[in-house]
């Protein structure tokens, strides 16, 4: 008689166990999750929809609606139930409430979590060209500074010159020197805007010779003088004379005074002192 009552107990307490688990589940099922909007995006949603671009389109927690979709030439995306919609010149965030009423105008949804990611990036990007780690097309998925995609690209070589020539979409052109992107100065790292076009040029060189302690062919950097050019060669031997240098220039011997600027091809030749 005991075995059976305590027996009776725990299928009791077990039953009560499972009524109320269920009734937990089943409110947290009812509660719309923290943060819900309607809304959700796996991609940036600044980022500016345009032709060629795929998304995938899907809603939360269903699997009977959405997949990949093109923009197409029109600027629209076809999807199943809700046919074109417009996608060209929308952000993610705007294509996802776009598709959201048309699903609950037309009666297939009370109230879809729209979810969209940017899959292929095809309308928006910049030209990186020159002498990079790896030229080629950085896709603009986000508001980029000049620095993050010279960083994408693995950086300016070392036979790069100083600068950076940039050509945007209206023709214009533009010079950043390299040094001030890492200033922090956000007036020197500007954004960069799709169609620009980023070109590292390799540097002039000049060649310097005679009593400097390394010799050679050196990088010309903006406003190089003279004088930075016998640092850069690792500066003068104890016999080199800063008043015994010669300068070749376009294949003719020129004056050039020790804070006056180099200029590529020049070939420089210190002699020494006299005592």
């Amino acid at each position: 008689m005991i075995i059976r009552t305590i027996s009776n107990l725990l299928v009791a307490l077990f039953a009560t166990t499972l009524v109320a688990t269920a009734a937990v589940a089943q409110t947290e099922a009812t509660q719309p999750a923290p943060g819900a909007s309607g809304v959700g995006e796996t991609g940036s949603s600044a980022y500016i929809l345009g032709r060629d671009d795929v998304v995938q389109v899907g809603l939360l927690g269903r699997n009977d609606f959405g997949g990949r979709a093109r923009v197409q030439a029109d600027g629209t995306i076809q999807l199943n139930f809700i046919g074109k919609i417009p996608a060209a010149e929308r952000t993610t965030s705007e294509l996802a409430d776009d598709i959201r009423a048309a699903l609950t105008k037309g009666g297939y949804f009370a109230d879809p979590v729209v979810t969209i990611e940017v899959v292929g990036y095809a309308s928006r990007y910049v030209t990186v060209l020159g002498a990079v780690g790896q030229p080629g097309l950085v896709p603009i998925n986000r508001p980029y500074r000049m620095s993050e995609i010279i960083a994408r690209v693995g950086g300016v070589r070392e036979s790069a010159a100083d600068y950076l020539v940039i050509r945007h979409e209206k023709g214009d052109e533009t010079r950043l020197f390299i040094r001030d992107l890492s200033t922090g100065d956000v007036t020197k790292d500007p954004l960069v805007q799709p169609g620009d076009k980023i070109f590292a040029p390799i540097a002039d060189t000049f060649y310097i010779y005679g009593q400097v302690n390394s010799p050679g062919v050196f990088p010309l950097t903006s406003n190089m003088t003279l004088r930075m050019a016998i640092g850069r060669a690792g500066g003068l031997t104890q016999s080199g004379s800063e008043k015994k240098v010669t300068v070749t220039r376009g294949g003719k011997k020129v004056k050039v005074g020790i804070d006056e600027p180099v200029q590529a091809g020049d070939v420089i030749v210190f002699g020494e002192r006299l005592f």
